[in-house]
């Protein structure tokens, strides 16, 4: 499989064995340089990729229509592309019944779930009563969603995760809940919610419905369990998924795609068989151990 990232002479990674990928020339961003769009805390955000989305973008003629996230999370990448008017208008997709209620709730019921936000103190008893209790509306499921994605470890929503101890600055619970930042976030979204289309399905057949769509555009983030990963299997309710079929979609259709990957052998196997370009971006992850993931295009972007 293929070994640490490091930076070689001819900007390239080096493996153990198989292929390597040209280092991006972009660098991953600091996620404190770019605005921040979602209000959810999602474990594989992408905003520090939010440089090569412009990049990929931004050059694209004619202007893309539609931007197609077939597992959009926290929705970072389609958000942006809309507010800073990169395409006119984003089709988002999520399986997770959970997450899929916060994305209603916040196109559906802007106002009432800011005044929810508004009021609510993160003490552990009111997080463990939200928990606890069975949502009787989707605005009270959207807002339970966006409390769990704010107060457990990493924005881990997957059953069994923990709540936040200490948190960041000691503050527990309440480390994460910047009720004003999160309002602010959701009156953006209310800004352009004419532009925004959410439907709750599989991600793959959307993108099978959208790809052939005139004018349309694909970011495709899939949750990491290739080649035997098990981060997905950890971090989500819903990671199963045939790499295969994603890779066969995108060869067929004539869209154009970014999509990201972990550096997997089976995902080098699939990129070099369809006749991919994939670039590797290094960052530091949160324990300052040098990790890096694949940005995959149909033809060379990055390069």
């Amino acid at each position: 499989m293929i070994a640490q990232s490091r930076l070689s002479g001819v900007g390239r990674t080096e493996s153990a064995s198989g292929p390597s990928f040209p280092i991006s020339p972009i660098p991953a961003v600091n996620v404190a340089s770019v605005p921040q769009r979602s209000p959810l805390r999602y474990p594989g955000g992408k905003t520090w990729l939010i440089p090569h989305i412009r990049s990929w973008l931004r050059p694209l003629m004619p202007r893309p229509r539609v931007l197609i996230e077939p597992f959009c999370g926290g929705g970072t990448v389609a958000l942006t592309a809309v507010c800073e008017e990169l395409v006119d208008r984003s089709v988002m997709a999520e399986f997770d019944h959970d997450v899929a209620a916060f994305w209603h709730a916040a196109l559906r019921h802007n106002d009432e779930l800011r005044n929810l936000i508004s009021a609510f103190e993160p003490t552990l008893e009111a997080v463990s009563d939200l928990a606890g209790r069975a949502p009787r509306s989707l605005l009270e499921h959207g807002f339970r969603t966006l409390v769990l994605n704010r107060t457990r470890r990493g924005g881990i929503l997957a059953p069994g995760a923990a709540l936040t101890k200490s948190g960041e600055n000691n503050k527990g619970l309440a480390s994460r809940w910047y009720p004003d930042t999160i309002i602010g976030r959701l009156r953006n979204i209310q800004a352009h919610t004419s532009q925004i289309t959410f439907c709750e399905t599989d991600g793959m057949e959307l993108l099978e419905t959208f790809a052939e769509l005139p004018g349309a555009v694909a970011f495709v983030d899939p949750p990491y369990t290739a080649g035997g990963k098990r981060a997905g299997n950890r971090l989500y309710a819903h990671h199963q998924l045939d790499h295969r079929r994603l890779f066969k979609v995108l060869a067929e259709a004539p869209v154009e795609f970014l999509m990201t990957y972990d550096c997997a052998p089976e995902i080098a196997d699939l990129i070099e068989e369809h006749g991919f370009h994939a670039v590797e971006v290094v960052m530091r992850n949160t324990h300052h151990a040098r990790i890096s993931e694949l940005v995959i295009t149909r033809r060379a972007v990055f390069t």
